[in-house]
């Protein structure tokens, strides 16, 4: 039997539980950041030939859009730290001793993970203000709040990811950033 090569890309090092729970969140975030990604193009597409072929925009496009974005930004936190893909500024952890880098690196895991698990708590209060506020959005006459879960979301899932990057620093001999990421530099990146 030939092998999946989408098995081994959503597939996680983490043992048991941990690993299960990395797999179903990778393949959720992929197929959510993808079909988001087309159907925002398809939506953008159809609207603007809309307008130029027809002379009437698709009513609800710019709202579905913007619902879109959200998404996108929010699921792709997640996707960015799976990947080790987020902005670092690494001048005095590059400076460090290899022990001292891991001891970092599982502080900035768990930092990070405490600070998107409040986000999330955060981002949750202020949607239940918003659904108690009654707004719908104009078009598509859905509740606002609706637009908005996706951001608790996503910092749920970005913290999640941050912890088990933390695990896997405590229980591997080498320095990840991510679960699937090992800390160095590419061949192509060029060290200033």
């Amino acid at each position: 039997m030939a092998d999946n090569p989408q098995d081994h890309e959503h597939a996680s090092d983490l043992p048991g539980f941990l690993g299960t729970i990395d797999s179903i969140i990778s393949r959720l975030e992929s197929i959510g950041l993808a079909v988001s990604v087309l159907l925002m193009a398809v939506n953008t597409i159809a609207n603007v030939a809309g307008r130029f072929l027809f002379g009437e925009s698709i009513f609800f496009s710019e709202e579905l859009n913007r619902i879109l974005i959200i998404l996108i930004t929010f699921a792709g936190i997640g996707y960015a730290a799976r990947h080790g893909r987020h902005i670092r500024m690494s001048a005095i952890y590059d400076a460090l001793p290899p022990a001292a880098r891991k001891v970092f690196m599982v502080a900035i895991a768990v930092i990070s993970a405490l600070c998107m698990f409040a986000l999330c708590y955060f981002a949750v209060t202020y949607i239940q203000k918003v659904a108690s506020s009654g707004r719908v959005l104009p078009s598509l006459q859905i509740p606002v709040y609706w637009i908005y879960l996706w951001v608790p979301i996503g910092f749920l899932v970005t913290g999640v990811q941050y912890t088990l990057t933390a695990i896997k620093n405590l229980v591997e001999k080498d320095i990840y950033l991510s679960t699937k990421v090992l800390e160095g530099y590419d061949d192509t990146e060029v060290e200033l």
